[in-house]
């Protein structure tokens, strides 16, 4: 009986080396090409993409970004600029970029740019650019940047919006707290102690 199980067991890991070496798993390299050093393995493999490091996860990278949908900044701004195309649009870096624009028959196009320089709703956490493409009948055009009321505009709906969501979220977390308060609990009794 404990030949069979033994031969059995030989034979499942064979077939799982075999099975791992067709995945591509265990493949021969060459030393050199390939560092003998594990760490210097694992920082190429990381900048090439092709691996986790599991010892990163849970330390404080020095970030503090929040969730687009929970940002009242983020959120006032693609409201704004919901008339808008956009072209980029990426939370991480902090930036928003429109398409290029135009009203109806004119060679005229500008494109909106909003970097955010902070989570926080103030005027010194955002910054609105602007840019104008006019092109000629031949197709060249040229590209430049303006300086406009328009941004100082766009930025002031945009803070005021962002203030009115925020204080929306803050009057529904209170809602949300006071659904789960128990009552009496926390209150001063009529002693005063």
């Amino acid at each position: 009986m404990q030949k069979k199980s033994f031969f059995t067991k030989s034979i499942a890991i064979i077939f799982i080396a075999l099975f791992l070496n067709n995945c591509g798993i265990f493949r021969m390299t060459d030393a050199r090409v390939v560092s003998p050093d594990p760490d210097e393995r694992i920082k190429k493999n990381m900048e090439e993409g092709k691996g986790i490091r599991f010892s990163e996860f849970g330390k404080n990278k020095g970030t503090n970004f929040q969730f687009a949908s929970s940002n009242p900044l983020w959120r006032a701004t693609l409201d704004i600029l919901d008339w808008a195309p956009l072209a980029n649009v990426d939370y991480a870096g902090g930036l928003i970029v429109t398409d290029w624009y135009s009203e109806k028959e004119s060679n005229d196009e500008i494109k909106i740019t909003i970097r955010f320089l902070s989570n926080e709703i103030r005027a010194d956490g955002l910054k609105v650019l602007l840019h104008s493409k006019n092109c000629t009948q031949n197709n060249k055009c040229s590209v430049s940047k303006i300086k406009s009321e328009l941004s100082s505009e766009i930025k002031l709906e945009i803070l005021k919006k962002a203030a009115l969501l925020q204080e929306k979220d803050l009057q529904k977390k209170r809602k949300q707290i006071g659904k789960y308060r128990i009552p009496g609990f926390g209150q001063r009794s009529k002693g005063g102690k």
